[in-house]
């Protein structure tokens, strides 16, 4: 599946699916690996390792929602920063 596909099956954007993808590999839960020579159009593969499989299994959802909600309050914090600069400008273009 492509992360694309994986994010609509979760309910994620994609760049939501992808945060996550990274913590998990940062984890060491999840490892990607190239298969570049390949006639399929994907470069990556992602593979759970055993440890991933046998240790992680019953943490990876709690992990998973932990991001998913540190992912939303970046973007709400990137949000209000872009409205506060907005302002800012606007403030400074009626000030002249």
């Amino acid at each position: 599946m492509t992360q694309r596909e994986i994010a609509y099956k979760l309910g994620l954007s994609t760049s939501g699916l992808n945060y996550c993808l990274n913590a998990l590999i940062d984890k060491g839960w999840v490892k990607v690996q190239s298969f570049s020579q390949s006639k399929n159009k994907f470069g990556y593969i992602y593979v759970l390792t055993p440890k991933g499989l046998t240790e992680k299994l019953m943490l990876t959802n709690l992990f998973l929602k932990r991001k998913i909600t540190e992912y939303e309050l970046l973007k709400t914090e990137i949000r209000e920063l872009q409205a506060e600069i907005n302002q800012q400008n606007s403030s400074e273009i009626l000030n002249g």
